[in-house]
């Protein structure tokens, strides 16, 4: 019998400090956007996916807040029925 696909979940947390080269912009209700960023900052995020994928892990959704960030991760796992 084919074993089914299912999947596992992780969600991390990431403060602020962890991105200061990544110039995002959020008012006082939260609300963020990125700016004009040049490309170099974007290395750290880089990084963070880069270190996720190497687990098996890709990213489902990643939430920016004034505070930092939340991602949301995912990866097969392998089920025998």
């Amino acid at each position: 019998m084919k074993p089914k696909k299912w999947f596992e979940y992780e969600i991390t947390k990431h403060p602020l400090k962890e991105f200061q080269d990544l110039a995002f912009f959020c008012s006082e209700t939260g609300e963020c956007r990125l700016g004009e960023v040049p490309g170099d900052q974007f290395q750290t995020l880089k990084n963070v996916l880069n270190l996720r994928g190497k687990k098996g892990l890709e990213l489902v959704q990643i939430f920016f807040g004034k505070d930092g960030a939340v991602a949301i991760w995912k990866r097969k796992i392998k089920k025998e029925q």
